[in-house]
């Protein structure tokens, strides 16, 4: 049995979306856990299936994992276990982030090459090469990253770029390493920070969070602790393009306004009005949205994860559009199903141009990943009739009670099974 969406364009958004913690937060933070005996406890948590899958590969390496409501208890062994198998991480990337901890923690690691979307090529080979400069061993062998270490020591290290997982990895691993360990061109992410809190939290010395630089001071030790994960602003951001794209008027609340920046600087040239609110912010578009121009980049440039959402604003937008793909090679797949969808567009390269159509026309969709399955339902809100989407597991990895938010602003969707 397999599921899809049916969903029916034509109403406008309006409303309060509550946003919970960020999937690209809340998977690293339970893998910090494997560095400290004990349980720590990780609240704020999103209610996707990623969270489970992680609690999974954590079993795996025995810890105890409880999931309840939004928390997450994890107590963690003496000596955990260092091999993570294919079984527990092959169905989505964020696994690899337990490598760094169990190369900290047990100076030995073998973590499966793991799975996730289908995006484009992102090889582990900073992760390696940082923890080589740390002093570990690193190879690839019989489909796992293997790497052992007699002793971990602090390193310059510079990223030929801010990879997020590749600083992740290197950061946990570097703070139970000897000395001094310095990350130039880190990755300067709001989840980043996050991490970067967490492990002071825990007793680790880490400066330089959210800036290319981050300063580890190497502990012997790191104890439990309590941490809340920030606000996903990427699903934030999906509400806000939603708003924008059904002329519709969106609250959106819990997440940090200041971590999108130039996302809500776009909506306003798209016609928006944008208001900052202390726990988030407002989106509300009265006319067609005007064309406007995407560029993705590492923090705090656009994020790729909203490309598909900028694709399909510029898909009804009034006036031709340019995307431009910095991040993932592979990620304009997406553009042949807005094809499908009716929107006038055409890939070059790494470029996209789209010319705006009034109204999108429903046909039948695939996800490719968790990011084009929601761009794909935000495209059948502005079209005519009703859109199937398919492969909408991918959607439920990232998007906490999906169908219930949009239902609540007023969208009109239903999830159906299939044989």
């Amino acid at each position: 049995m397999s599921e899809h969406f049916l969903v029916t364009g034509g109403n406008r958004l309006e409303g309060e979306v509550l946003v919970g913690g960020a999937k690209n937060s809340v998977l690293k933070l339970m893998a910090a856990a494997l560095l400290a005996e004990g349980t720590t406890v990780v609240t704020n948590c999103p209610d996707i299936l990623d969270v489970p899958l992680m609690a999974d590969v954590l079993r795996g390496l025995g810890c105890e994992v409880e999931l309840e409501d939004s928390e997450v208890r994890i107590t963690t062994p003496a000596e955990p276990k260092y091999h993570a198998d294919f079984d527990a991480v092959k169905q989505f990337r964020a696994s690899v982030c337990v490598l760094g901890p169990l190369v900290a923690r047990c100076r030995r690691a073998v973590v499966a090459l793991p799975g996730g979307d289908a995006i484009g090529s992102r090889p582990l080979d900073m992760h390696q090469s940082g923890l080589r400069l740390l002093g570990a061993r690193s190879e690839i062998e019989h489909g796992c990253v293997v790497a052992e270490a007699d002793d971990l020591h602090g390193a310059n290290i510079r990223l030929v770029f801010p990879s997020v997982g590749a600083t992740e990895n290197i950061l946990m691993a570097a703070v139970l390493a000897r000395g001094e360990t310095v990350i130039d061109n880190a990755a300067r992410e709001p989840e980043i920070v996050d991490l970067c809190n967490m492990l002071n939290e825990m007793g680790a010395k880490v400066s330089g969070g959210g800036s290319s630089t981050l300063t580890i001071q190497g502990v012997r030790k790191l104890e439990p602790a309590t941490h809340r994960v920030i606000g996903d602003r990427i699903v934030a951001a999906t509400w806000g393009v939603a708003a924008s794209m059904t002329r519709g008027d969106v609250r959106v609340r819990g997440v940090n306004h200041k971590h999108l920046g130039l996302v809500l600087d776009k909506l306003r040239t798209a016609g928006a009005e944008v208001t900052p609110e202390v726990d988030g912010f407002r989106v509300i578009q009265r006319e067609r949205p005007k064309a406007v121009n995407f560029a993705t980049l590492p923090y705090p440039g656009f994020p790729t994860d909203l490309q598909p959402m900028a694709i399909g604003l510029a898909a009804v937008a009034e006036g031709t559009s340019m995307i431009t793909e910095n991040v993932f090679e592979s990620r304009f797949r997406f553009v042949e199903e807005m094809i499908r969808l009716g929107a006038d567009a055409r890939t070059d390269g790494h470029h996209a141009v789209i010319r705006g159509v009034p109204v999108l026309s429903s046909a039948p969709v695939w996800s490719s990943d968790i990011r084009a399955g929601a761009g794909l339902v935000l495209a059948g809100l502005v079209a005519d009739g009703t859109t199937e989407v398919h492969d909408i597991f991918h959607i439920d990895r990232g998007y906490p009670r999906f169908v219930e938010n949009l239902r609540g602003l007023g969208g009109v969707i239903e999830r159906v099974g299939t044989e």
